[in-house]
């Protein structure tokens, strides 16, 4: 396959016609559409239709758009980066992570990231969804114990641990037989116990408010709805004031944070120094926030 015909055509697609590919290509009309031809033939499918109205993408052309878009774009960060000696992060730089993690924490790592590398333009798309690095055009993901998976590689940057805490006007359950306990809880919650060091605690939680988000299960804690379950990183400051107390910690459970890329694309040069910068802000694995 002619790659310079890719090349063009995906310039074309872009740019929603042949007038904008020539101007900003700097090649003509004729030379752009002779070569979408010649890869249409190559394929044996028609990639655009032409009309009066302009050019439209057929389904086909939007699939090889979506696909080709992505590796030719890092190809050219591959060649520019070879040029340059391969050490200059600069582009821009799409992270997916999950909605806590970037609330708690990814607008300081992201502005200080900047920077460092002022020739990144960053953007953090903050979602729980299990996004597609490939076919939702993202660069890095951030993820919580992500599953094996062939086609990514990563690191794991941070650690946190699950944790029972209440407010101090509730008294903490006595070692025993299994607990009830009122419940602040999240609306996927399933009926289950609460192990806690090692068994040494067991409560049944008894759902009696509902929250979508940790930080307000942490904060109707605060305010004496229940016991929670949270993440312990964050609850460390309204621990170390007093406005919650930890009953203990759940067993067998811990949460790690991976930041991940794609096996099959370029390691190009932002996604190197991202995954070494986020590594970096935790050196002891702890998601304690950074202050």
């Amino acid at each position: 396959m002619n790659l310079n015909a890719l090349i063009d055509f995906t310039l074309v697609a872009s740019s929603e016609g042949l007038g904008k590919a020539s101007r900003a290509s700097g090649r003509s009309k004729a030379t752009l559409s002779r070569r979408i031809s010649e890869l249409e033939e190559q394929l044996g499918v028609r990639l655009i239709e032409r009309s009066a109205r302009g050019l439209k993408l057929t389904e086909a052309g939007e699939t090889l758009l979506a696909r080709a878009e992505g590796p030719l774009a890092e190809v050219a960060e591959a060649l520019t980066a070879a040029r340059d000696g391969g050490s200059t992060p600069r582009g821009r730089l799409r992270v997916a992570s999950p909605v806590l993690f970037s609330q708690l924490a990814m607008g300081r790592i992201g502005a200080e990231f900047c920077a460092a590398y002022p020739q990144v333009t960053l953007e953090v798309v903050a979602e729980d969804r299990l996004v597609d690095l490939v076919e939702d055009q993202f660069d890095v993901a951030i993820r919580i114990n992500p599953s094996p998976d062939n086609s990514l590689v990563g690191r794991c940057f941070a650690k946190d641990r699950l944790v029972v805490v209440a407010a101090p006007g509730i008294p903490r359950p006595e070692p025993g037989a299994i607990r009830p306990v009122p419940a602040i809880v999240m609306p996927s919650f399933q009926p289950t116990h609460w192990t806690l060091d090692g068994g040494e605690l067991v409560l049944e939680p008894i759902p009696n408010l509902q929250f979508s988000s940790f930080l307000m299960i942490r904060d109707a804690a605060i305010a004496g709805g229940g016991a929670a379950l949270i993440p312990q990183s964050i609850a460390w400051d309204q621990l170390a004031r007093g406005e919650l107390v930890q009953w203990g910690t759940v067993t067998g459970v811990e949460p790690q944070l991976w930041v991940l890329h794609t096996s099959r694309r370029l390691a190009a040069p932002k996604v190197r120094a991202f995954v070494d910068f986020l590594c970096a802000r935790y050196p002891d694995m702890s998601l304690v926030l950074k202050g």
